[in-house]
């Protein structure tokens, strides 16, 4: 199932390959920033929030519509407006250094504050900041609160810097949510908490969680159906935005999976902008957010050399459903408190190193590949340990190329592609010198 469509005006004309279930995701985000822009008119109260720690389930429960900061920022790398953001919020204060997430939504609200669908967004009425092992987004909100003037709730989340989750952990949590966070959110809306009401949500999210999980662990065939990193950008867009906990997500994933199943069983590779991929020849495990502003073209270097990602860290940034978790009905508030415990920017670098050498093994890959983004330190701090680290956990090789998120100024590709080119051949090397053993 596979649809041709044309690049918009600006590019090259050339024929561009979606899977089906990429163009309904992106009907999908069409749907919700109309809803979103929409809300001065039809009276809907806004909630800003982040990914990581994403409470959506809770945030029905009060009618609000969430509006996720960084998800806008990608929005504009993907459609190349990110660069002159990211300028602007330099030239009136913010250093070169910061979050180009934060550079950008910055700059956007200097430039008009205009979603993709050109509509102004609506000033939220609320920001719900889940701390979730991420300083930065914590001066992100203050900037947020300075510029809006509104409630502002913070839930901490304590770090698993021991590696695991603690009873007195998600004890804390849930007091915060009972004490702090739904008072306030009922203060805000004007809507009173129904725990019924947030069980139900939470049964939806585990039946998309379910699904999802599914098509992400399809990878481990041979070839793998998709590539669990650059397609699975998309993937995860429903999941870990607005979506999870609908009817709508439900039936996403459960067309997904359909979708993949259906290339599985014909023994088919992942859909690329430039149709199948064609032979495998490398399978890789990367670390690290993708580069926005030129996707394509990073994602092209890949695939080109035969190479596919079968699983990634930055696909778990929303929560790691492939390591059991499943939000719990019975459970509503100690099952959020899990959740944001859980999510990989909240992991510790022993816990991330494990991951992902257990990916490697799992899912019998070639390497690690780490994608170090300069303005990032959520992810970037501590890459060099953990690639020499996996390496000798697994004896395969591993590779470092540097980009940013949504900064173009910092997306070398000429770099890029001589790096990954090494590395292709590191692997070549290695497979020779173990047919030789």
């Amino acid at each position: 199932m596979t649809t041709k469509i044309v690049t918009p005006k600006g590019a090259p004309a050339k024929a561009v390959v979606k899977d089906a279930s990429m163009l309904k995701q992106k009907d999908m985000m069409a749907a919700h920033y109309d809803r979103l822009t929409s809300a001065p008119e039809t009276g809907e109260k806004v909630a800003s929030t982040f990914v990581p720690g994403n409470l959506n389930e809770l945030i029905m429960c009060f009618d609000l519509v969430n509006n996720l900061p960084e998800v806008n920022a990608i929005q504009n790398g993907l459609r190349r407006t990110s660069g002159s953001f990211v300028l602007e919020a330099e030239k009136i204060g913010h250093s070169e250094d910061v979050c180009t997430y934060v550079k950008s939504d910055i700059g956007m609200m200097s430039k008009g504050n205009l979603a993709p669908n050109g509509k102004k967004f609506p000033d939220p009425d609320v920001l719900l900041l889940s701390y979730t092992g991420c300083f930065t987004f914590m001066k992100w909100f203050e900037l947020l609160r300075e510029q809006y003037k509104c409630e502002t709730i913070m839930l901490h989340t304590p770090y698993m810097g021991d590696g695991k989750i603690t009873p007195n952990m998600i004890q804390y949590m849930v007091k915060q949510l009972k004490e702090e966070v739904i008072p306030k959110l009922e203060r805000v809306s004007g809507v009173k908490f129904d725990i019924d009401r947030l069980r139900q949500y939470l049964k939806q999210s585990v039946k998309a969680e379910n699904d999802l999980v599914w098509v992400l662990q399809s990878a481990k065939n041979k070839p793998s159906p998709i590539d669990a990193y650059f397609g699975g950008i998309y993937y995860i867009g429903p999941i870990f935005g607005a979506f999870r906990g609908t009817e709508d997500a439900v039936d996403y994933y459960k067309f997904l999976r359909e979708e993949v199943a259906e290339r599985v069983a014909a023994g088919l590779g992942p859909v690329t902008p430039d149709g199948d991929m064609g032979k495998e020849k490398y399978r890789l495990v990367v670390e690290g957010p993708p580069n926005y502003t030129s996707f394509r073209q990073f994602w092209k270097m890949f695939y080109d050399e035969g190479a596919v990602v079968v699983a990634s860290s930055y696909t778990k940034v929303g929560g790691v459903y492939d390591l059991g978790f499943r939000h719990d009905p019975d459970n509503p508030l100690e099952t959020l408190a899990e959740y944001c415990l859980g999510v990989y920017t909240n992991r510790s670098l022993p816990m991330r190193i494990k991951m992902l050498a257990d990916y490697i093994d799992e899912y019998e890959a070639d390497g690690l590949l780490i994608n170090s983004i300069k303005s990032c330190n959520s992810f970037s701090a501590g890459q060099l340990l953990m690639m020499r680290e996996i390496e000798k956990k697994t004896g395969k090789p591993a590779a470092f190329v540097e980009s940013d998120l949504v900064d173009p100024r910092y997306f070398s590709a000429a770099n890029i592609k001589n790096r990954l080119e090494s590395y292709f051949q590191m692997i070549e090397q290695k497979r020779a010198s173990a047919r030789a053993a």
